[in-house]
């Protein structure tokens, strides 16, 4: 089983190579590799909308923030090198209908990576960071989009044993009609987080083709989520010997939104031992002690590192998941079999009609 401290550099071994690529010098005879691929260049922009992030000064720009920071008004679109951008990046709310194009290919050539964790100091001496705050991007805006782009936050508990805020976000979403295309969303702890901007607000996110893992509520949050085609990994935990691991989902879903997190056609693998984890649980906030989590999987593999027995707990006493919106719908593998059909709440075939993208997204339709 691979240690904790060896994920830092599996994480970065791919995106560190593509950016050498991109930076060495080209031979005589041999044509020199494009670092935006396809994308243009500063000098042959897509549009007048465009601009170029390459960490070693062949763009516009050397970091995501920087870009983010210039391109003022809706509709830009960020064209995004190979490299590794270690930095925290937050794009304002105004930086509406915005895009992020990894120039690769490959989504784990370009990566954005940071390391706070919740209980992490703030340089300022004001505290720590806490779990929005340990973020490593952090998205506002409507509209936003991303493809072939690796959000990861590689904090590590091994290397902090006496912090105790251990959540460490990769990336939060809050925007509606967010978009996430063939991007990966690598940490530990509360990876990717599905939020929306207030409580009272109504966020709808789609992820398609896209790898998340994580160990402990690794996607969460309240936003309205289609999770279609993803692939989602649960990992090794070296700190505990003991079952669970950790919970794959933590929807937070306000009680008025009859739409929560949607996950259909996808792929639920582990590192870790048969039934070390649970596939959900409900997190109900205390800056919202009304939500009604809701977690709909459907026609996806549930792999052996599910507890099929019970695969759903509850995470605060006084809000048993069984008062919760969970529900299955033709899963299948070792994960998925119903051997405690209290445990595991079905839909049937006139329910399932609609929990479909559609009826989650409603007049919206991102295009694939």
């Amino acid at each position: 089983m691979p240690s904790n401290l060896s994920r830092r550099n599996v994480l970065l071994a791919g995106a560190a190579a593509g950016s050498a690529l991109a930076a060495a010098p080209a031979h005589a005879h041999r044509r020199p590799r494009r670092p935006f691929g396809r994308y243009g260049s500063p000098s042959a922009r897509l549009t007048s909308a465009t601009l170029y992030v390459h960490p070693r000064g062949a763009g516009d720009f050397t970091s995501l923030q920087a870009a983010v920071d210039a391109a003022t008004g809706t509709g830009r679109t960020l064209v995004v090198a190979p490299g590794v951008y270690r930095e925290t990046v937050s794009v304002p709310a105004d930086r509406t209908g915005m895009t992020w194009l990894g120039a690769s290919d490959d989504p784990s050539d370009v990566v954005v990576v940071y390391d706070n964790a919740a209980g992490t100091p703030k340089p300022d001496g004001t505290g720590t960071y806490g779990t929005s705050g340990s973020a490593t991007t952090t998205l506002r805006p409507d509209g936003f989009t991303a493809r072939r782009i690796t959000f990861a936050n590689d904090w590590l508990r091994a290397g902090h044993p006496g912090v105790s805020g251990t959540q460490a976000v990769a990336v939060k979403v809050m925007g509606d009609r967010s978009a996430f295309y063939d991007c990966r969303f690598l940490g530990h702890q509360d990876t990717l987080y599905a939020d929306s901007a207030s409580l009272d607000t109504v966020a709808r996110q789609y992820f398609t083709r896209c790898y998340a893992e994580g160990d402990v509520d690794f996607v969460f949050g309240r936003a309205t989520a289609v999770f279609e085609d993803c692939d989602f990994r649960t990992l090794v935990r070296t700190d505990l010997t003991s079952a669970p691991f950790g919970f794959v989902f933590a929807p937070s879903t306000a009680v008025t939104n009859p739409r929560g997190f949607l996950v259909t056609g996808s792929r639920v693998s582990s590192e870790a031992p048969d039934g070390y984890y649970k596939l959900a649980r409900p997190w109900v906030p205390s800056s919202d002690p009304t939500a009604r989590p809701m977690l709909t999987v459907r026609d996806t593999r549930l792999g052996a590192g599910i507890d099929a027995v019970a695969p759903y707990t509850t995470m605060s006493s006084g809000y048993p998941w069984q008062d919760q919106r969970f529900a299955e719908y033709r899963n299948t593998g070792p994960g998925a079999v119903i051997t405690v059909p209290a445990n595991r709440p079905q839909l049937t075939p006139a329910q399932a009609a609609t929990h479909t993208r559609q009826a989650w997204l409603g007049d919206w339709r991102p295009q694939a």
